[in-house]
């Protein structure tokens, strides 16, 4: 069951079975309150200059709070929204509407079928952050999904993906890093220190490109609070690609652990 809590800030946090999924500020969409949405904001300024039309394909829907980031800060920006879940969106579009041409548009399929829809070479980015049930679907991560977000991206194409993991080693998150590295390209994680220590349960984003992708360094150092930029190669090692035909458990956050 979804519902909407007004902030003390202005803003209001969408609530999916009682977790908290997305925050917005309806008065100013540029402001992102989640950490982890704060730096995929990051990735999407170094990608694209400010008021300049981007395509972005969205896998996760929730209260669409980087879908409104993009619109307003990249008036005439394409986007596209790949969530299942239609009773959320509507709730969603009722509770905190969308400005009007926003350009975002939600088709209501899966991660994994919708990616298969759209055109080769269409996207400047793809940004996975997806949850069912505080995990990552486990089919939204193998090299077989990533290949479709390969063949989607443009030649100077992004892929942005949030993940979470809190083991000892991150061999979630090293092998989806192996992962992304095979079949996308090269790239960065970003992430707190203590989490790529694995000292701690947290967000870790990866991002990568066909391409050099930009430097974040000083973005990381910037944020509040700070966070490390690692080379994708660095993590990932000689962990083994994730695959369809592997059966496998992605990592769930604890109850105790607000996902920001």
């Amino acid at each position: 069951m979804a519902s909407v809590e007004a902030q003390g800030d202005g803003t209001f946090v969408l609530r999916v079975d009682g977790s908290p999924q997305s925050q917005v500020d309806l008065a100013d969409p540029e402001n992102l309150s989640f950490e982890y949405m704060r730096r995929i904001g990051d990735v999407v300024d170094a990608v694209a200059p400010r008021r300049q039309p981007v395509a972005v394909a969205h896998v996760g829907g929730a209260a669409l709070s980087l879908p409104r980031y993009v619109a307003v800060t990249r008036p005439r920006s394409r986007q596209i929204v790949l969530e299942p879940d239609e009773d959320l969106t509507e709730f969603v579009r009722e509770t905190l509407p969308l400005p009007k041409r926003s350009g975002i548009k939600v088709r209501p399929v899966t991660g994994r079928a919708g990616i298969t829809e759209l055109y080769d070479d269409s996207m400047d980015l793809v940004i996975l952050d997806a949850f069912e049930h505080e995990s990552v679907p486990a089919n939204l991560v193998t090299a077989e999904f990533f290949a479709e977000c390969a063949r989607v991206l443009r030649p100077t194409g992004v892929l942005v993906a949030n993940l979470i993991d809190g083991k000892a080693g991150l061999p979630f998150i090293r092998r989806t890093a192996a992962t992304v590295r095979d079949v996308v390209g090269a790239g960065v994680v970003l992430a707190e220190r203590k989490i790529l220590r694995g000292k701690g349960f947290g967000n870790v984003i990866i991002v990568a490109s066909p391409q050099p992708v930009p430097d974040l360094t000083a973005a990381g150092r910037r944020a509040q609070p700070p966070y490390d930029v690692m080379p994708l190669q660095e993590l990932a090692g000689k962990a083994a690609p994730l695959t369809d035909a592997e059966g496998f458990v992605t990592p769930r956050a604890p109850a105790s652990v607000f996902r920001t």
